[in-house]
């Protein structure tokens, strides 16, 4: 027997879906930020949605980089449309729960809260994480990580080395 396809859910459906997942919040931010029901934010719409959701102003070069790479065309203006906004928002979340995260770390790691790394708090770190690991590649790790081979880590030099190769796409928006 073969599966049966779903018919498309219909727009009140399909409303009620957004409503119960975990981006429900941002749905009514672009309603309220989409002042004439247009159906899309504008790129002025878009930086009040930023704002009440983050609490800043997105700088010209982000409004930019987001308009230009999501936008669609409706009577020569450019917009955002409910599902793409929710999507990039969704993003946005991860990057700030990543950066949360990130910050926590370094600050256990920091352990005379000092706001830098030095080669003593990197090998007590590793060694409560794993304590067979020989000290000469703590001492690399060190190394590497200390970009400006100045004796210690600031957390940009330690940032940069948790996100080393990830995936450029969300920084792209939200740098």
């Amino acid at each position: 027997a073969r599966a049966r396809r779903h018919p498309a859910r219909p727009r009140a459906s399909r409303a009620a879906h957004l409503s119960r997942c975990p981006t429900r919040r941002w749905q009514p931010v672009f309603e309220a930020c989409d002042e004439d029901n247009k159906g899309y934010l504008s790129r002025e719409d878009f930086k009040v949605a930023l704002v009440m959701l983050f609490g800043y102003k997105p700088s010209k070069v982000q409004v930019d980089s987001v308009m230009s790479s999501v936008f669609i065309y409706i009577f020569h203006f450019l917009g955002i449309l409910l599902e793409k906004f929710l999507n990039l928002m969704s993003t946005k979340k991860a990057v700030q729960l990543f950066d949360s995260e990130t910050r926590h770390i370094f600050t256990a790691f920091d352990m005379q809260d000092r706001g830098f790394l030095t080669l003593e708090d990197f090998k007590k770190a590793f060694n409560s994480i794993s304590p067979k690991l020989f000290e000469r590649i703590v001492v690399e790790a060190f190394r590497e990580v200390d970009q400006d081979s100045g004796g210690h880590i600031s957390f940009k030099e330690f940032e940069s080395t948790v996100k080393y190769g990830q995936d450029e796409v969300s920084t792209v928006y939200f740098a």
